[in-house]
């Protein structure tokens, strides 16, 4: 009989220090690895705050670190959304705000004299490394250490992720990715452990995540479904309860402290699954605990009472939730929620909401421009966590489905998706590595060798792929010391004894020959095996190749200074930050200055100056009628904005340079929502034939409308023609003068261009109506001779 070597338990103690050193310092690595490949952006270009929604962010924690926490919760901005203001302390998630606060608190407090503008910049990619970090846990509680770590450093280099958490993008996802990998990580710690300790934890978790995203209703809706599908594959245990009662309890009341949330957290349809869930769990939970101590006639009894018991007080539950959400039209739903689980819902009700980017569907090719070669690895990692399917593994699988499904929704909800990809995509690459150097081990060191144990490995996790070979391994140990055992001792007098001690002894080498036999048949050829790890290593350098790539030119740009490659060189874009520094040197600190929604954050935190409307998109009716006023002719646009006390306009014009996001491009949309408030705004009107142009085929509303003035007034003088690199067209209103409006300020590409309102002319005081009336018809003629023709 084949011995078996078996290591000491010495051996496998320092074999174990080792690993987990080893470990340690990979998980270094990969923290390096995910800070310093977001510094792209502060490399090439400089250290400044990204895109739109961060300059506001920045500006509240400066106000946060200069006044306090309790001017902030107080804090009444009159400067945004002129003549409302906004509850800067009750309408913003604060999670990033504090996070940034208390570390530029912590880093003065030990004499390291950062500015806020560094902290704010460099937080995203900080919590990118903990992030990895977080994945490195959750993946290890589902498939062990070696998954962990490929799936940290696969989520360290992501794409999805990288474009939002690069060096200056201070956004709330920055800090909110790593809350939902570590609240998850929590919930499966608290699944295979049953600990009450960690799920205290995850609810805390889970209360930082709700501070610091409008994204935590997907935790409160992913875990209900994965307990109810526990409880109806009949994997009910103390440790789902556990996991999931105290969750409900301690995190909806902690979620009801943040104040932009309040009693949201249980007045809204977005959390009402979790306390039906909660209650399910219940009556399970009391079933089974009835079972234990019941005859199985009075059981059947018992479970008759509690179900409809429990079926009634749903149903009571059902029906003061339908009672609570039926006055509203949305049923209790956000319009966001609702955009997800009816996607053409924006478009036909809510265009503010589709009028934003990153709320579009995503196209094929995004798929593979942010999670590349992933999106084939997920597959099987989905069919390893079938083997063996576990609490942990299933709630994987869920999660993965889940957000393959919002990301099809929502481009910005990739960004959820790619965690999940990058946990099933390392469960998958670990356990082919393993499977492939366990063949080519078995090939070059043969049987003796592949049945090698490790003591600690035997007593390993249950849900452990090679638990089984271990146990198999530990009898054929068992067998050969008793084989020993039995011949040192007298064959006369143990004669009986010996017969009985080998029938289990030849039982149990018949199942280690079988195991072994087993064994052999799952190993691959050689050959197979050394090409799979050839074709592994170079898909995993393709990944690494592109992650880099996309970190260091495709989202490491900052928004706010555009560049340009051409044959001539690198030119650079500076006209927004030229812009602001003219309006913040001058104007009076008092003038209000409207443009369109986008750039209304980027304006008050740089400029300084009072904004009619901002990114915030709180108050539909506010940005219709900044639309409307943009799509108005000159006069009545002018009549709009006097009204609002609006000294300057501001329009972003790409069509000099071809900047494709300028005001023009989204002109229709201002159309759109102008129009769901002030029906005398229709979009066909604008449209010839259907088609949106800006050249001599436009209507004339297009031709006469404030937008189209502002951006192409004097355009012609640039060319002779008054060509649109954007739209690829000559415009078809050249020559033109502005009778209510004059130019104050353009950029030197021309991307920004301020005008400002001309005050109203002088009425002469004594004039009575009638004297007015009349009027010569000489003067009338002359009159209609001076009225410009376009208006």
């Amino acid at each position: 009989m084949a011995t078996t070597a078996i290591e000491s338990p010495k051996q496998s103690t320092v074999r174990d220090a080792f690993g987990n050193v080893l470990a340690f310092f990979i998980l270094v690595l990969i923290g390096v690895l995910a800070f310093s490949i977001r510094l792209f952006s502060v490399i090439k270009y400089e250290s400044v705050i990204h895109e739109f929604d961060p300059y506001f962010n920045y500006r509240v924690t400066q106000f946060l670190t200069k006044n306090g926490i309790y001017e902030f919760w107080n804090w009444f901005d009159d400067r945004t959304w002129y003549p409302l203001g906004r509850v800067i302390g009750g309408t913003v998630y604060p999670g990033l705000t504090l996070t940034a606060g208390t570390m530029w608190w912590i880093l003065n407090s030990l004499n390291i004299p950062l500015s806020v503008e560094t902290v704010c910049v460099f937080t995203a990619p900080v919590f990118s490394a903990n992030a990895a970090w977080a994945t490195f846990f959750l993946t290890k509680e589902v498939k062990g250490t070696g998954a962990g770590l490929t799936a940290a450093a696969l989520l360290a280099m992501v794409p999805s992720y990288i474009s939002r958490s690069v060096a200056g993008s201070y956004d709330n996802e920055a800090v909110a990715i790593f809350a939902l990998i570590f609240t998850f990580y929590l919930y499966v710690k608290t699944l295979n452990t049953g600990s009450l300790f960690y799920a205290t934890l995850n609810a805390i978790a889970y209360f930082y995540m709700v501070c610091s995203w409008g994204g935590y209703t997907f935790i409160i809706n992913l875990i209900p479904m994965h307990v109810l599908l526990c409880i109806a594959t009949g994997r009910y245990s103390s440790r789902l309860y556990i996991a999931y009662a105290p969750l409900v309890v301690l995190g909806t009341l902690l979620a009801a402290l943040v104040p932009v949330v309040g009693f949201n957290a249980v007045m809204t349809s977005e959390h009402f699954a979790s306390f039906l869930v909660f209650i399910i769990l219940h009556v399970v939970a009391l079933v089974y605990y009835i079972k234990g101590i019941l005859s199985p006639k009075m059981f059947k009894v018992a479970v008759t009472l509690i179900v409809s018991v429990g079926l009634a007080v749903c149903c009571a539950v059902v029906a003061v939730l339908v009672a609570l959400v039926a006055s509203s039209p949305t049923k209790g739903w956000s319009g966001r929620s609702l955009s997800l689980l009816d996607p053409t819902y924006a478009s036909k009700y809510i265009p503010i909401i589709a009028s934003v980017s990153e709320h579009q569907p995503p196209t094929w090719p995004s798929y593979f421009m942010d999670i590349n070669v992933l999106a084939f690895l997920v597959p099987a990692g989905i069919v390893a966590c079938f083997f063996p399917l576990s609490d942990a593994s299933s709630f994987v699988v869920l999660y993965i489905v889940t957000s393959v499904y919002f990301s099809g929704v929502m481009v910005r909800l990739m960004l959820v998706l790619a965690p999940a990809a990058c946990i099933l995509s390392g469960i998958a690459l670990s356990e082919s590595f393993a499977a492939f150097t366990r063949s080519i081990k078995f090939q070059l060191f043969g049987a003796s060798e592949s049945s090698r144990i490790d003591p600690g490995d035997v007593s390993g996790k249950p849900g452990d792929s090679s638990s089984g070979n271990n146990e198999v391994d530990s009898n054929a140990a068992k067998i050969d010391k008793n084989e020993v055992s039995v011949k040192e001792r007298p064959s006369k007098k143990n004669k009986k004894k010996e017969e009985k001690a080998k029938e289990p002894v030849e039982k149990a080498a018949k199942v280690a020959k079988k195991a072994r036999n087993e064994k052999r048949l799952l190993v691959l050829p050689m050959e197979a095996s050394l090409v799979s790890l050839i074709l592994l290593v170079l898909l995993c350098g393709f990944y690494v190749v592109h992650c880099v790539w996309a970190a260091a030119e495709a989202y490491s740009a900052p928004s706010i200074v555009l560049t340009s490659h051409t044959h001539d060189g690198v030119h650079v874009f500076d006209d927004f930050r030229e812009a602001y520094a003219w309006l913040s040197h001058n104007t009076d600190v008092d003038d209000k200055v409207a443009s369109w929604w986008d750039y209304g954050y980027q304006t008050t935190a740089m400029a300084n100056r009072t904004v009619i409307v901002d990114n915030n998109t709180w108050n539909n009716t506010h940005i219709a009628t900044v639309g409307t006023a943009m799509s108005s002719p000159e006069k009545a646009a002018w009549d709009i904005f006097n009204s609002l006390d609006v000294k300057y306009v501001l329009v972003v014009f790409g069509g000099l340079v071809g900047y494709p996001s300028d005001d023009i491009n989204k002109f229709l949309w201002m159309v759109r929502i102008g129009g769901g408030v002030f029906p005398h705004i229709k979009e066909p009107d604008y449209l010839r034939d259907g088609q949106y142009r800006i050249d001599a085929q436009a209507t004339p509303t297009m031709l006469n409308s404030l937008m189209y003035k502002l951006s192409y007034y004097r355009f012609v003088e640039t060319d002779g023609k008054g060509f649109d690199r954007v739209r690829r067209t000559e415009i078809g209103k050249k020559h033109f003068k502005l009778s209510h409006f004059e130019e104050a300020f353009t950029s030197h590409h021309w991307m920004v261009r301020i005008y400002k309102l001309k005050s109203p002319k002088n009425r002469i005081r004594g004039k009575s109506k009638k004297s007015k009336l009349k009027t010569s018809p000489s003067s009338k003629t002359r009159a209609a001779r001076k009225r410009n023709p376009w208006n």
